[in-house]
């Protein structure tokens, strides 16, 4: 299962279920694909497809959205207090 966390634009940001339990979130769109770690520091993990511009667009959003991230990471996953 990959929940859908939310949609900006063009971008859908999910998480990837059975995958490693640092947090992070990826991001796809029929431009590329591109995972960033948000914990210790919000930082680009891997990429495909996308431009520095976007990639740094992308940052910014998930920036925006990070406390939200958390929050449905630790519900989706049952970890910590939602």
């Amino acid at each position: 299962m990959s929940p859908t966390v939310f949609k900006v634009g063009k971008y859908r940001f999910q998480f990837f279920s059975k995958e490693e339990s640092r947090i992070h979130i990826h991001v796809i769109s029929s431009e590329g694909e591109a995972k960033f770690w948000i914990e210790p520091t919000i930082a680009l993990a891997n990429y495909s497809g996308f431009s520095k511009r976007q990639l740094n667009a992308l940052q910014k959003i998930i920036e925006r959205h990070k406390n939200e991230i958390i929050k449905k990471w630790k519900k989706h996953f049952k970890t910590g207090n939602n």
